[in-house]
Order: structure tokens, then sequence, then C-alpha cells
């Protein structure tokens, strides 16, 4: 009778983990419930069991619950720019529903910054265009600084290039903005790479910390006020610090004290 109450209780504990594991987004304990069959209680007690090994988390106190660091960690051995890809859609499109701006998904790659992703903004005046775009500067641009300022990359002395009106030309005034940012958790870029355009960027990290790929917005600076600028480089490096959670990270927003 015991060994078939255990196999009962480890068939319901499998049962919630495959709903979890194979849902797009988090589940409410009352969703995973119903749609199990089990009593809520039941699937409260099973889903804590599965909390403390690891296996299931929590997103907040109230939040649905959603594949925990265990399986995180084996799911992100040996992620590439596809396996990002297909992690941070939900990301993407949250962004670009909330800021009705040009998003996209980038990865560093041998000749810098890489797009892989974009969703173009639904004005007619928009920044998009970035896919397959090379040799874009580290410094003048929001992708580039999101490695210089948190994925350790450096620029080799006198690489400062005037490009705009108000780019950063000197390293002094790199290092601040680099400073800035990572006290902030997203980078900026205003006029820089072009006049006109303004771009927020956060980092992507995964378990083991690093830097994997980069969350941006942008969009002309006649939108992208300095306030706008603000609000949409915190939510850029939520839904960044999100992504990196799929991959492992822990649930920590990039510049949170």
């Amino acid at each position: 009778m015991l060994a078939q109450t255990g196999t009962q209780s480890t068939d319901r504990a499998a049962q919630l983990l495959v709903r979890v594991v194979e849902s797009s987004q988090p589940l409410a304990v009352g969703e995973l419930a119903q749609v199990t069959g089990l009593p809520k209680s039941t699937a409260s007690r099973l889903i804590g069991s599965l909390e403390r090994a690891g296996l299931l988390q929590r997103a907040g106190q109230r939040g649905g619950v959603r594949p925990g660091p265990v399986l995180l960690r084996f799911a992100q051995r040996g992620v590439g720019g596809d396996d990002i890809l297909a992690l941070a859609d939900p990301e993407l499109r949250h962004l670009a529903a909330v800021s009705g701006e040009t998003v996209n998904l980038a990865v560093h790659g041998a000749d810098g910054p890489e797009t892989i992703a974009e969703i173009e903004t639904h004005h007619v005046l928009g920044t998009g265009g970035w896919i397959g775009r090379r040799g874009v500067p580290l410094h003048a641009s929001a992708f580039g600084k999101v490695w210089l300022a948190f994925g350790g990359l450096h620029l080799p002395p006198g690489d400062l290039v005037r490009l705009a009106p108000r780019t950063i030309t000197d390293r002094g005034s790199l290092d601040a903005d680099l400073n800035r940012a990572r006290s902030r958790g997203f980078v900026t870029a205003v006029d820089e790479l072009e006049d006109g355009l303004a771009s927020v960027a956060a980092p992507v990290r995964d378990a083991s910390g690093d830097v994997v790929a980069s969350l941006a917005i942008s969009g002309p600076t006649l939108r992208m006020p300095a306030e706008r600028i603000e609000a949409l480089g915190r939510l850029c490096a939520d839904q960044a610090s999100a992504v990196g959670v799929k991959l492992g990270k822990p649930p920590v927003t990039e510049g949170a004290a």
C-alpha cells in the first residue's frame, strides 16, 4: 500500500513537471491543478516538493510556476543563437507591444554585435534593418556598449571615432558612461551611431553569469525623450533578466542592489 501511494505521488509529480516544462508561460497553481485533475492542495504540496529539489520555481510570491534552476542549467548546456532566439521570443514580443518601437536581440560575433531577431515598430518612421548589419562600432551603439559595460570587452587605445555631434569621443567620457550603465543595468546610445537615433539595451546572462546576448529597443529621438529612455531601459533590463532566468541565471535584475 505504501509502495502504491509512493508510486502515485511520483506519477502525479511527474505529471505536474511535464505540464510546466511543456508550457510556453508560467502556470498558476490552480491552473495546474485543473489540467492535471488534482486537488489544489495536492498540487500545491507536490509543487513545493519539486521546488525544494530545484525542478520548479515560482515567478514571485504569487507568480506562476515555471521550470526550476536544475532543469534550466541542464537545458542551457550548449545554448546557441537559435536556442536563445526561441527562449527570448516572448520577451521580444512584450517589449515590442509595450514600447511600440523596434526591438532586437543580438549576440556577439567575430565582427561585433550580430542581430539575430527583430520586431519592427508599427510607426511609419522607424529604426529597423539591423539583421545582417556588420561592423557597428562598439562604443557608439547600444548593442556594443552592452559588451563593453557588462561583457568584459575593451576598446583598443585610439579606437574612439567621431561619428555624430554627441558621440562619445574620449575614453574618460566612455568610461563614465559605462559605469553609469552598470549602476542602472542598461546602456543608452542617443545621437551616437546616427543623428536622431536613440536606443537602450540590456545584457542577457546565462547560468554562469556570462553575457550571451542583449535585448534592445530603438527609435527616433523625437519619440524618445530622456524620461522615456529611462523607463524603456528599465523595461529592457527586466525582460533581459527574464530571459536569463530561462538560461539558469538567478532571477535578479541587472543594476539591482
